[in-house]
This record gives structure tokens, C-alpha cells and sequence, in this order.
């Protein structure tokens, strides 16, 4: 997978939902840098409003994140407040490329996009997004016939390989939503935890410098499941395998973002 395939940039057309509130201290490092899991709650809480601010949050209450990407060109620091746009950049009948863009009122600039499939409350399973709701975010995409496909497809691999580890994850109570699956967020921690001191090939950390954040939910990780992480650190960049029973759940990349 390119860490350079671009976003889809503001359309100037379309609906666009913003919002906006103060970063704060439960989502900074040590540096009052806005974390990883700090920005995938921003895109949760940002979606649940985008749904309210639309009366669809009772029609189509249900949605899982397939992919989530956070390029960080200059990252939020506290205190800051940071600004929301949200839209849909392409669509299917069953789901969506949701983009967000966060700026802050002191130079941040994140650009995320996640691809959100719609669920049925009765089945679990992937399901139709109502006609009307589809026109409605059909205004600002440029796609309208989205495919799912992968972009991080290496399997996990061995313990012996060169700069592989791995490191055992566990799960508290708070990590679990209704579903009894571990929150998207949390995720996001383990990556921060593997990431805290990874270099950047140019010199310092990379989450100093631009950078490039992929996250892809293969299946469902759940409250008894005994989480490892492999990991492999290169010149350019680190990937985290979410293995269960050596079954690989999760998969994410990090690496510097050209700008």
C-alpha cells in the first residue's frame, strides 16, 4: 500500500457538516499532542452529530468503520480548539467514504477519511441506505459506485523476521462498546503505545513530522479475546498485525506523509 494515495479534497458543492470544540487534556500525550485515539473519537463523536444534525441518527443509527486514514500534516496541541468538516466523498448503496477535516485555531491540520458500512439493527449485517439519505450525502461525492478494497495486505509476518516484535495487548472493561467489540478508539492506543518512539528517517520522531496513519478492521475483536501485537519497524515506517489466536483481526500503518 502507497502512503501517498491522495484524499478527496472540500468540495465546493454538497452538504458539509462542521462543528467544533476546545482539544482536550484526556486526549493529549506527553508532548499536549492530540493522539491517534483522541482524533478517532473526534470522527465518532463528529459522525453522531453529522447523523443528529440530518434527522437520520434514528433511520440509520447503526454504522461500523472498515478503514480509518489520519494524515497529520501539523498536528493539534493543547490548548487549542480544533474545527470539523465532514462529507461524504463516495458512496454505495450500503456504505460510505466519510472525510473529516479538523484545522485548529493555532495551525493543526489533520485530514482523515473512514469508510463507514451501514448495519442492520436486526441482523448485524450490512444493509441498504435509505434512498433518500443516499441522495442527500450523493450531493458532495465524487464516487457513487464505492467498492471495498483493501490497502494493507501483508500478512503478519514471522517472529524470527528482522525487526519484528511482539507485544502482548490487554483489554479493559472501558474498551468495549454495546456490541461487546473493542471500541474503534482503542486501537488506535496500541498503535500510540508502539509508536511513542519510533524515529523518523529524516531525524526526531516520526509523529513530529507529516505523517500518515492507516487502520483496517478486518473482524470483529471482543471482550474475551487475548490480543497480541506483532509489529514491524523499517527506515520508512511501522506495521501493527492485531493477531487473536494468531488469526489476524486488525492491521495498521504508519509511515511519513509527503506534503
Amino acid at each position: 500500500m502507497s502512503l501517498d494515495q491522495p484524499l478527496a479534497v472540500l468540495p465546493d458543492h454538497g452538504r458539509v457538516f462542521e462543528t467544533s470544540w476546545p482539544v482536550r487534556t484526556g486526549d493529549i500525550d506527553a508532548a499536549k499532542r492530540l493522539r491517534l485515539d483522541g482524533i478517532a473519537r473526534y470522527l465518532q463523536d463528529a459522525g453522531l452529530d453529522n447523523l443528529e444534525a440530518v434527522d437520520a441518527a434514528e433511520s440509520h443509527p447503526l454504522w461500523i468503520v472498515r478503514r480509518t486514514v489520519i494524515d497529520i500534516i501539523r498536528p493539534a496541541v493543547w490548548p487549542e480548539r480544533v474545527h470539523l468538516r465532514r462529507w461524504c466523498s463516495g458512496l454505495s448503496t450500503r456504505w460510505t467514504n466519510m472525510r473529516v477535516q479538523i484545522e485548529g485555531e493555532k495551525g493543526a491540520l489533520i485530514e482523515t477519511e473512514g469508510f463507514w458500512i451501514h448495519i442492520s439493527a436486526e441482523t448485524g449485517m450490512p444493509t441498504r441506505i435509505e434512498d433518500g439519505f443516499i441522495d442527500a450525502l450523493g450531493e458532495s461525492a465524487n464516487e457513487t459506485r464505492l467498492k471495498w478494497k483493501r490497502w494493507l495486505v501483508e500478512d503478519a509476518p514471522s517472529t524470527d523476521e528482522e525487526g519484528v516484535e511482539e507485544t502482548p495487548f490487554g483489554l479493559r472493561r472501558t474498551d468495549i462498546d454495546p456490541f461487546d467489540h473493542v471500541n474503534n478508539a482503542v486501537y488506535w492506543q496500541a498503535v500510540e503505545e508502539l509508536l511513542a518512539d519510533h524515529e523518523h528517517p529524516g531525524g526526531g520522531r516520526l509523529v513530529d513530522n507529516p505523517h500518515r496513519a492507516v487502520l483496517e478492521y478486518l473482524s470483529p475483536i471482543v471482550s474475551t479475546d487475548k490480543i497480541v501485537l506483532r509489529s514491524r519497524r523499517d527506515d520508512t515506517s511501522l506495521t501493527v498485525w492485531f493477531l487473536v489466536d494468531d488469526t489476524v483481526r486488525a492491521v495498521a500503518k504508519v509511515g511519513p506523509l509527503s506534503v
